[in-house]
């Protein structure tokens, strides 16, 4: 694996786990408040939401980028 591709496999993982957590947790503590078994729950929604979302990050952030930069150009 070449260095641009693990720095972009790099940043896919970091970005995801910090987003993913930040906007579970804010749902959730939205939505439920903070109950007894929030902390599970949070867990459990942050590891779903990362799985989701970092093929989604993989995938679509390459073409989404190529489209920006054409429009920026």
């Amino acid at each position: 694996m070449n260095t641009v591709l693990k720095r972009k496999v790099a940043f896919a993982l970091s970005m995801g786990a910090v987003t993913t957590g930040i906007i579970s947790f804010a749902l959730l503590a939205l939505n439920l408040g903070f109950p007894r078994e929030f902390l599970s729950t949070w867990l459990r929604s942050w590891g779903i939401g990362y799985v989701i979302v970092i093929p989604a990050i993989l995938l679509i952030g390459p073409v989404l980028q190529a489209r920006i930069d054409r429009l920026i150009r």
